[in-house]
């Protein structure tokens, strides 16, 4: 009887520790379901706000296709299939895993090839508007797999942080809006990172598949992707450090089913590649050549590739999260330097290679894009880890001030960017002018600003026949004294500027083309590299000399300064000064001979 009492206390003792302990657990799993659905909410709100953001505005332009990318490479590809009767796009310059989504998008939206070729012909801007929605999609698709990738890597904050980035960061909203290949791009390749921080963390042979399967449906949508084959070779080779966690066979086994993957989602997503050898290997050191040319694009940027990029990030990013991920990188290279062989090889590998090829665009960025905003989370996380020690009110503050620095000026610019593109293009409010003013089959000279169907008669959404009678696309050589001779060279865009001297001037008079609609994206060109191209500096000034402006239509907002010529900033409208899309449109009237005298003037 002595010892009842003190095993009674000692039971009462340990009943009450396990109570307690119960009472952690509910409380911490109350707080984990909280932080989750907390987390859950905000990534809800980004995935909304993200797919806003690169739906406003997606009609911009249309019934006509001003991207020449857009108007020559996916959707009329993906239409032309069903034409031929092949899945041979017989094109391979870009691959086409994304021509192929449209293509099957399109078979399930029109019933078939007969639906898809009629609607095409009859209301092709409905076709491009279900192809840009597709592209939005995927961009916001993309954001998802980043906070998972974020989550698995850093912590839900910081991955829930990242996704925001790149939702609002202007470059991946702005190209969102178009039936390109680069923003749908992202998902896959992000899949394939999501899959790589899984072998970083645990290793498990799913997470080499979906690295892998990433990879090769990444490189089948935009060759570039294959960036991210350099996180996937970091995070294996970090596996074979760990002996105790992986064997080298499961490493081997996990690499091999991974090359596997990429390989096999490739050729399923681009088949022709192995069907079609010749061509695909053609067409491809074709575009490799053709990118690394510096010749032949004028006005292009020539301060070089890296510099350019480096510019980028500091408006297609931003500059607090670009400021971000720099300092992203030295920090995650100090903190966990597993981490870092990840996240940080594979942007400045990606930065050189592409900065030493001759030509060079903000969009072709956009494969870094994805781990530049996990780097920026990672600065943001650890600065405000490091007031860990302070009032928790302290933390929130500084968190929510962090936060909206590093958001802000995407934001801003992608707001901006959705309400211009979803304003009237300056080419459009140039065709309704000439509607009302311009009598039908008048003669007309337009520069390759807009395309060949701008100058129909349009019946509902269908190009019927020419409403002007445009100058014929086969245009006269000019010598190098600036004279005019046979005719020869066939317009376009990037060749026009070569072609114009002040003696055409004389001969469009001479042959009743008494109205010239020119469009600052083209002369810009020439004035921003005015020594290759003399002839056609001279031909804007006798123009403005010989002509009468009677319309204009500007992009920019009242008081605005023009913003000058650059192959992003003239077509992606980044500048606050912009107000529609389009370039500064010009309709002048020609005098003398058989032009006579034009109408009063009419400026917008």
């Amino acid at each position: 009887m002595p010892t009842a009492e003190p095993a009674g206390a000692a039971a009462d003792a340990r009943a009450a520790a396990s109570a307690a302990e119960d009472v952690t657990a509910r409380t911490r799993a109350r707080t984990l379901t909280g932080a989750r659905l907390a987390a859950w909410g905000a990534l809800a709100v980004v995935l909304a706000g993200g797919l806003a953001l690169r739906l406003w505005g997606f009609g911009s332009g249309l019934p006509f296709v001003y991207n020449i990318d857009e108007a020559d490479h996916f959707v009329p590809r993906a239409v032309r299939m069903f034409s031929e009767g092949t899945l041979n796009p017989h094109y391979f310059a870009n691959p086409p895993a994304f021509t192929y989504v449209l293509h099957f998008l399109f078979s399930i939206a029109y019933g078939g090839s007969s639906g898809v070729v009629g609607h095409f012909q009859h209301d092709p801007a409905a076709v491009y508007e279900l192809a840009r929605i597709a592209a939005a999609v995927l961009g916001t698709l993309a954001l998802w797999l980043l906070y998972l990738t974020g989550a698995r890597l850093l912590g839900r904050a910081a991955g829930l942080l990242a996704a925001a980035i790149e939702a609002v960061a202007f470059l991946p909203s702005f190209y969102g809006h178009l039936a390109l290949n680069d923003v749908p791009t992202l998902a896959p390749l992000t899949a394939s990172l999501l899959g790589t921080a899984g072998v970083l963390r645990k290793g498990r042979l799913r997470d080499y598949l979906l690295a892998g399967a990433g990879l090769g449906l990444a490189c089948a949508t935009k060759y570039t992707a294959g960036i991210v084959l350099v996180p996937l070779v970091a995070a294996a080779l970090l596996r074979l450090r760990r002996p105790a966690a992986d064997s080298w066979k499961r490493v081997l086994v996990g690499v091999l089913l991974a090359g596997v993957a990429a390989l096999a989602l490739f050729v399923i997503a681009n088949p022709y590649s192995v069907l079609d050898t010749h061509a695909f290997h053609s067409e491809l050191v074709q575009q490799s050549t053709a990118s690394a040319e510096s010749e032949g694009k004028l006005g292009a940027p020539h301060e070089g590739g890296l510099s350019y990029y480096l510019w980028t990030f500091t408006w297609g990013l931003g500059w607090a999260p670009a400021l971000a991920a720099l300092a992203g990188i030295v920090l995650v290279w100090r903190r966990e330097r597993a981490l870092g062989w990840v996240l940080v090889p594979a942007p400045i590998l990606f930065l050189v290679f592409m900065g030493v090829q001759g030509r060079y665009f903000g969009r072709w960025l956009l494969p870094i894009f994805p781990i530049a905003c996990l780097l920026a989370a990672v600065t943001v996380a650890m600065l405000v880890g490091a007031l860990a020690g302070k009032a928790r009110a302290l933390r929130w503050v500084a968190a929510a001030v962090l936060c909206a620095g590093v958001l802000a000026q995407g934001l801003i610019h992608s707001l901006h960017s959705g309400a211009l593109l979803a304003r009237a293009d300056t080419r459009n409010i140039t065709r309704l002018w000439m509607l009302a003013h311009i009598p039908r089959r008048s003669r007309i000279v337009v520069e390759p600003v807009a395309p060949n169907a701008w100058a129909d008669e349009l019946e509902g959404s269908r190009a019927g026949p020419r409403r002007w009678n445009k100058y014929p696309s086969m245009v006269s050589r000019i010598d190098a004294r600036g004279t005019l001779m046979t005719r020869t060279h066939r317009i376009g865009i990037e060749s026009y500027e070569t072609t114009l001297a002040p003696s055409l001037i004389g001969y469009y008079v001479a042959n009743h083309y008494c109205w010239v609609v020119a469009g600052s994206t083209q002369s810009g060109r020439a004035f921003a590299d005015p020594r290759a191209v003399p002839h056609a500096i001279a031909y804007y000034r006798a123009l403005a000399r010989h002509g009468e402006v009677v319309f204009r239509a500007s992009p920019y907002g009242p008081g605005a300064r023009p913003v000058k010529f650059g192959f992003d900033l003239s077509f992606d409208y980044y500048p606050l000064a912009y107000h529609r899309p389009g370039p500064v449109m010009t309709v002048y009237r020609l005098h003398g001979g058989r032009c006579g005298a034009g109408p009063r003037p009419a400026h917008t």
